[in-house]
């Protein structure tokens, strides 16, 4: 599965927890979950716990503490998946 292909089903899911006052449009692969896109904690984990329904996979502690940004959770779901 390309980056391209991860990132397209990540917009639905992150848009889901999305405050009111962030577009989806301006979700990047450099976006920031908590401080550019907004996500509390709480959210954070409901967005993890459905990319991992979505791609049928585990994070991890370790990857928990490694995922910032929309590519951190496209590179992590990556290595999950291969």
């Amino acid at each position: 599965m390309t980056s391209e292909e991860i990132f397209n089903q990540l917009i639905p899911i992150i848009t889901l927890y999305l405050p009111d006052d962030v577009s989806p449009e301006e979700i990047q692969l450099e976006s920031d979950l908590t401080a550019e896109l907004n996500i509390n904690s709480a959210h954070l984990v409901d967005v993890v716990l459905d990319v991992e329904d979505a791609f049928n996979i585990v994070f991890a502690n370790e990857d928990m503490e490694v995922l910032h940004t929309v590519q951190d959770a496209i590179t992590i779901i990556q290595k999950k998946i291969n």
